[in-house]
């Protein structure tokens, strides 16, 4: 039985801003069982498939085995990344995992906006290869769930376990906010879970091949749109006017 909802605009703050965890999932579990309980099968979660994206897919598991996961397929990713989303339908079967593709296919974007956009203009191609779709998936969600952490970067330092999303005008829900890279990695390796090859290769933070490098032991968006000022493909940040 679903819960009353919290609405977009009826925000007013993080219900769970008082909330202190004690549980080993840093109160990632109760969250989920919340969004689900209040949500049911209209929250969605975001997935990208980097490390973070394998907790989450797990615990969600847990709590609701037939949940919506979306990854957006901007046709520019990694093929490891392909390969390990098809690990992921192996061994989680009743999960409905969909591949949301942008509207314009990469010819179609080179014969509007020019060859390689993201070379020249990677916040235009973001939007269109990953804002886009995901403003089309939310369309028919209430909440959408994602795998921000407080310590990936400033940007998302103040991240709460729920937030009014002024991006997409909806309510964003972020388990991980009080995990470290090492929590999630302890996760990961713990419980035996499938991870994308590249982060053994000193890719911390993945997206799409062009935009991405490697980074070592830096901080966990390092090595995104290396040579511009830019760390957020857009989807956690709000619209510029």
């Amino acid at each position: 039985m679903e819960q009353t909802r919290l609405t977009y605009e009826q925000f007013t703050s993080d219900p769970f801003a008082a909330f202190v965890p004690e549980d080993k999932t840093k109160g990632a579990l109760e969250i989920l069982q919340w969004a689900y309980g209040t949500y049911g099968k209209s929250v969605v979660y975001a997935c990208s498939f980097g490390a973070e994206g394998m907790v989450l897919i797990d615990l969600i598991s847990k709590v609701r085995e037939d949940a919506d996961i979306v990854f957006l397929d901007t046709d520019l990713h990694f093929p490891q990344t392909y390969e390990l989303i098809e690990k992921v339908k192996k061994k989680y079967p009743t999960l409905n995992i969909q591949m949301k593709k942008p509207s314009l296919t990469l010819d179609e974007q080179a014969a509007q906006y020019g060859s390689a956009l993201w070379k020249r203009d990677p916040d235009q191609c973001c939007y269109i290869r990953k804002i886009k779709p995901l403003e089309e998936t939310l369309q028919g969600a209430a909440a959408w769930i994602s795998g921000l952490r407080r310590e990936q970067s400033p940007t998302r330092a103040k991240t709460n376990f729920v937030n009014k999303d002024e991006r997409f005008h909806s309510i964003k829900i972020c388990p991980l906010i009080h995990w470290t890279w090492d929590d999630v990695w302890n996760y990961i390796k713990s419980h035996h879970l499938p991870y994308n090859e590249l982060h053994d290769q000193g890719y911390p933070s993945i997206g799409c091949f062009p935009c991405t490098r490697a980074a070592g032991n830096s901080d966990s968006r390092a090595g995104r749109w290396a040579g511009f000022h830019k760390t957020e493909c857009g989807l956690h940040t709000v619209q510029k006017k």
